[in-house]
């Protein structure tokens, strides 16, 4: 799989099926491994924040995870895959997971959301080994962190599945992926909300076209204008910059 690099930041341009193949790869062999979500947002605050740019080169695999990053990186003279979003992704990675027979863990999201999340894949793709679930409103540090550890280490996961929302997740699991027994460690933001239906999603139409940052705007204005009207401008003035070599 090729990667290319965007204002410093790793991304991965691997199609699904390359994906897919790496998880297996990751899970047999030794240690640990992290694939995250490369999109505007992450590589924004990867900026702000250089522990988070740190996590994003070291890890194993970045998936591409909005239009944005594809636009970015053609604006720098590199072509990338198409963008992967976890509320297409999903489906087909349970689909794999179940044939191949690797076990997950769901941890994030409000309450009863992981839960609903787990139903759903479960009767999407029969026999997928989903081992269970928690929510991500427990207190990160202390014995209810520690309790929840404990829970996902009694049945040991091949994958656990953070979404828990940028950057908690990923400092989250810098923090303690080493007292946790998994293999792969895959970030989610919000896609537990997509699989158990709360979260909509856009008009194919506007998928097609890389609007779904949009769609997502006119749901929650007052949460996602920072994100994506300021966030998205700054993300592309500094590709320019970088293009122009200013």
């Amino acid at each position: 799989m090729e990667t290319v690099s965007i204002l410093g930041i790793k991304i991965t341009s691997a199609e699904m099926q390359e994906i897919h193949n790496e998880i297996s790869r990751l899970i047999d062999k030794e240690g640990q491994s992290f694939i995250l979500s490369g999109n505007i947002h992450g590589l924004n605050m990867a900026k702000k924040y250089r522990w988070l740019a740190n996590f994003y080169n070291r890890s194993d695999l970045v998936r591409v995870d909005g239009v944005g990053v594809v636009l970015g990186a053609r604006l720098l003279g590199n072509q990338i895959c198409s963008r992967i979003t976890w509320a297409d992704w999903g489906w087909h990675l349970a689909e794999y997971l179940a044939q191949k027979g690797h076990s997950l863990y769901l941890l994030g999201g409000p309450v009863g959301i992981a839960d609903r999340a787990a139903e759903m894949l479960k009767n999407h793709a029969p026999g997928l080994k989903l081992l269970g679930t928690h929510h991500g409103y427990f207190e990160k540090k202390g014995p209810e962190n520690m309790a929840v550890i404990e829970k996902i280490n009694r049945l040991e996961p091949d994958i656990l599945v953070v979404g828990m929302g940028m950057p908690l997740q990923e400092k989250w699991l810098l923090e303690h992926h080493n007292a946790i027994r998994a293999k792969v460690f895959i970030t989610a933001g919000a896609a537990f909300e997509y699989f158990a239906g709360t979260l909509k999603r856009c008009p194919p139409w506007m998928g097609n076209m890389g609007l779904e940052w949009l769609f997502r705007l006119m749901q929650d204005p007052q949460r996602m204008a920072k994100r994506y009207l300021w966030g998205n401008t700054v993300f592309i003035l500094a590709v320019l910059k970088k293009r122009l070599g200013l």
